[in-house]
């Protein structure tokens, strides 16, 4: 996939500067192999039954955690 070594994908919560810094350092075609990749993934062919809030949720509990 990609020659950069950095772990920047899509996300739905606002980065932090260094998130954002090292998405933005990604050519246009490393970005969009990475999109492709995020929504080819099993988990977006998914259905459940929680809301667009538990979600957001979820994802802002797991980004604190990665932050520290």
């Amino acid at each position: 996939m990609s020659e950069t070594k950095t772990d920047a994908y899509p996300s739905a919560l606002p980065p932090s500067a260094a998130e954002l810094a090292e998405w933005n350092a990604l050519t246009r075609d490393e970005q969009i192999a990475r999109v492709r990749e995020f929504f080819a993934h099993p988990d977006c062919e998914t259905f459940t039954d929680e809301t667009a809030e538990d979600i957001i949720a979820a994802a802002r509990q797991r980004a604190a955690a990665r932050r520290g």
